[in-house]
């Protein structure tokens, strides 16, 4: 399946600002399982300085700085996507214990093995607190397959945390989403991560979109989608098994991928520093994910 995924993100300013420096992660991952056919990034104002290059975790990274006063900016995110249901993950390969593939994981001296390992290590924005933990030994009882464990966990996560906008900022601690039961998918994100580090395994975050589907009889609206984000396990003989639990399923066709780290602050979409720009500034941000016909 092909899609069109359009991002565009506005800031006006109650001054202008004198000068920006900003990086984006908003150009789609080429993976088994999805090539990126075309991407363009659009600045407003043009900006005087433009750079691509991968990040530490293989991520396009795009730089750009605005040196010229400007009251508004302006950066749109154009690609188009293909995705299979699958690719580079096999579920169907994944056997082993979760304790097993905890053991398996934390000796692996293969440089892919010890790439791993970087994710099995706690993070500012994915730290398990001792009720995050006890939360996770539910469903990690002595014996249990992986995917049977984590699929338990993603379901756990989606029944049991209430998806409410506005009541969770970047800024919130994972403790105190965890304690309020409920946030969006970047809470629920590192919540996944945070459980499954806390029993020996690897966990990553990886950051991108999903097509929306309206409601019956409604149209589709456009510029209404937004930026996704879930969370993927590490089994030695399945690879990175990708779980969402916003929406309580492994990764589908409709999740479009555009980057992966230890947790949000690795793949922000869009950060930086301005000069200027006066007290306040208003942000909009609106995606749009169109399938294309064949």
């Amino acid at each position: 399946m092909k899609y069109r995924v359009v991002h565009r993100t506005e800031y006006v300013y109650a001054e202008p600002v004198t000068l920006c420096h900003n990086e984006t992660h908003l150009t789609p991952r080429s993976t088994a399982a999805q090539r990126v056919h075309e991407h363009h990034l659009e600045v407003e104002p043009r900006p005087d300085v433009l750079s691509r290059r991968e990040d530490f975790f293989g991520n396009p990274v795009v730089y750009f700085a605005v040196q010229s006063p400007h009251p508004r900016l302006v950066v749109t995110a154009r690609s188009q996507v293909e995705r299979k249901e699958s690719g580079g993950a096999h579920p169907e390969r994944s056997r082993a214990t979760w304790e097993d593939a905890a053991a398996r994981t934390a000796t692996d001296d293969t440089p892919a093995g010890l790439d791993v390992r970087q994710y099995l290590l706690d993070s500012p924005m994915a730290t398990a607190t001792p009720a995050i933990a006890a939360f996770a030994r539910e469903s990690f009882p002595a014996g249990r397959p992986l995917l049977d464990a984590v699929r338990d966990l993603t379901a756990r996560i989606h029944r049991e945390f209430a998806y409410e906008p506005g009541v969770t900022t970047i800024a919130t601690p994972l403790a105190e989403a965890f304690e309020e039961r409920r946030g969006v998918c970047q809470d629920f994100a590192h919540l996944g991560i945070a459980c499954v580090r806390s029993v020996g395994l690897a966990a990553s975050y990886v950051s991108g979109y999903i097509e929306t589907v309206p409601p019956p009889g409604k149209e589709r609206l456009a510029g209404a989608d937004a930026s996704h984000a879930w969370f993927a396990v590490y089994d030695p003989d399945a690879g990175w098994l990708n779980f969402d639990p916003t929406n309580d399923q492994m990764l589908v066709e409709r999740h479009i991928t555009t980057a992966w780290g230890r947790e949000y602050s690795d793949v922000t979409p869009m950060k930086g520093i301005i000069f200027g720009g006066g007290p306040t500034h208003t942000a909009k941000v609106s995606v749009d994910v169109e399938r294309v016909e064949e």
